[in-house]
């Protein structure tokens, strides 16, 4: 059966001309990075402070204790040495190959980006990205990974903040609306590493209206019902037996 799903995805990526890749954690699980809700995941993570990740990493939790929201993010959720895998590295090369490919993340690490990928949709921002909350300076991700505590603005002293949507934050409404026609316009999608759970970005494949959606995750989504194809292993292996 498996076999057979590979052999039948590959002649929809064959045919497909306008290819729409949406991604959430489990791309860049191979690359180190952990997701949040597997057994080993950021969810589940002691953070030291008897308080849940989901609570840290909320906007109000960062206004009012940000030494402790960056002794969390820094050491649970920066991964600046990681580096793309196969599996983002696929996408990017069938973009190179001349094949219109948009990709629509959930993921903050900036790998789509690093692989060679072009039209990304950071729907949750990137932690490659950095603002001064007070002149606007931008930041790499450095100057965060190598701050001693909170970092600050190096031109007016302003505390510095990730471009990551926070919990309580709202979504980029450009993005969104990016994301939203990649989508639509998209003769395929590719659903890839997430569990589907995370709103609204989950609801965002309802604006997809082809006949080839595609998910690819290691456990059961609600959507697989509307799925052509619904493949249950580790995105790396697929990648490596479409290349065979």
């Amino acid at each position: 059966m498996y076999e057979e799903d590979i052999l039948t995805l590959r002649e929809i990526l064959k045919a497909s001309k306008n290819l729409c890749v949406f991604t959430g954690a489990g791309i860049s699980v191979p690359s180190g990075i952990p997701d949040f809700r597997s057994a080993d995941g950021l969810y589940n993570q002691e953070s030291g402070l008897n308080i849940p990740p989901e609570q840290i990493i909320s906007h109000s939790f960062f206004v009012r204790h940000p030494k402790e929201f960056y002794e969390f993010y820094k050491s649970k959720m920066l991964y600046p040495d990681a580096l793309p895998n196969a599996a983002h590295r696929y996408f990017a090369v069938l973009e190179k190959e001349g094949k219109r490919v948009s990709v629509v993340t959930q993921n903050i690490d900036g790998l789509h980006q690093k692989a060679g990928s072009s039209r990304v949709y950071e729907i949750h921002g990137s932690v490659l990205r950095n603002f001064c909350m007070q002149c606007g300076a931008e930041y790499g991700v450095d100057v965060v990974s190598e701050s001693d505590g909170i970092p600050y603005c190096k031109k007016c002293g302003g505390m510095i903040k990730p471009d990551v949507v926070l919990y309580e934050e709202p979504l980029d409404e450009q993005v969104v609306t990016g994301a939203i026609h990649a989508i639509e316009a998209a003769d395929t999608l590719l659903v890839i590493g997430t569990s589907l759970v995370v709103y609204p970005a989950a609801s965002y494949i309802r604006f997809y209206g082809g006949d080839n959606l595609v998910i690819i995750n290691k456990s059961k989504t609600d959507y697989d019902r509307f799925a052509k194809l619904a493949i249950y292993e580790d995105i790396v292996r697929v990648v490596e037996d479409l290349q065979k």
